[in-house]
């Protein structure tokens, strides 16, 4: 769990929406790469392995969601993988920025200025989804370098070092960056999707969403009094009033359509990121609105 990518379950929960939609619901935490606390030593070698995965796998949650394209490969993959079964069920409500960020002497001020050079990201997570997403207009794939760089704050320290040219990072962080005197080349947002188990049944899930839904009109009204959650995650190097608050986009929970499978699925293929072969059918439920 990162704060800027659940930021309307965060202030559902506190605010009591969940409540008010008739939910008793257990909020598990776990480690997630923009947190000063995670360990930059997680297994990494397969998605399944990771915190989160894990803990779903075993049981211990239900519903979750995490970048578009980290949602997808799981819900294509799972059953492959013998792991426990889970559906895309969601666009989800948080619209995540990301940023790939150079030096303050660097002599790239451009994103085709990286072409052949190091990116420091998580493999097949959010920051190594948008970094393409970002680069591709600028680079062919061939000349796209990325690398696990560990954590948001480890991967900062990688480009201090000179260990890489370049880190792809998410809020707290891209404010924090801002304040080290870092350079942001280019930057974009990236959308959640929201995947769950077959445990939970459609009105349950539209329940769930219809709080989020409440709390993200309350982000969007006036972001700045939860910036808290998110520079909280810095562990005191960034002060709530340093955030880049204007950054905390976020929308409704909707439908996840076809034509969104299509592009996103078609994407994911392109990049090597998930194996062919999946359908719409096979990977989608919106059951919370039917």
């Amino acid at each position: 769990m990162n704060a800027v990518h659940d930021l309307p379950v965060l202030v559902a929960r506190d605010k009591g929406y969940f409540a008010d939609q008739g939910l008793d619901i257990e909020f598990v935490t776990t480690p997630g790469m923009g947190q000063v606390t995670t360990s930059h030593k997680v297994v990494f070698e397969t998605v399944f392995d990771r915190p989160l995965d894990s803990v779903y796998n075993d049981g211990g949650i239900d519903q979750y969601r995490m970048c578009e394209w980290g949602i997808m490969k799981r819900a294509v993959e799972a059953d492959k993988e013998a792991r426990r079964h889970r559906k895309i069920v969601a666009l989800g409500a948080a619209m995540s920025s990301f940023a790939i960020v150079v030096r303050g002497d660097s002599d790239a001020y451009e994103p085709e200025q990286l072409k052949d050079k190091l990116i420091g990201v998580t493999p097949n997570n959010g920051s190594h989804f948008t970094m393409l997403k970002m680069i591709e207009g600028f680079l062919t794939p061939e000349h796209v370098k990325a690398t696990n760089a560990g954590t948001m704050q480890k991967r900062i320290e990688a480009l201090q070092r000179g260990e890489v040219e370049a880190v792809c990072l998410m809020e707290p962080w891209i404010s924090y960056a801002q304040k080290l005197g870092l350079r942001i080349l280019i930057e974009s947002h990236s959308t959640r999707a929201e995947a769950a188990s077959d445990d939970l049944d459609g009105s349950t899930l539209a329940a769930i969403f219809r709080a989020q839904n409440e709390a993200v009109k309350d982000i969007q009204k006036n972001p700045r009094p939860y910036a808290h959650y998110v520079a909280a995650e810095t562990g005191g190097l960034l002060k709530p009033e340093e955030l880049q608050a204007w950054r905390l986009l976020n929308g409704p929970v909707t439908p996840y359509t076809r034509e969104r499978f299509d592009d996103t699925y078609n994407w994911t293929v392109k990049w090597h990121m998930t194996v062919p072969g999946a359908t719409y059918e096979n990977t989608v439920d919106n059951r919370a609105w039917q």
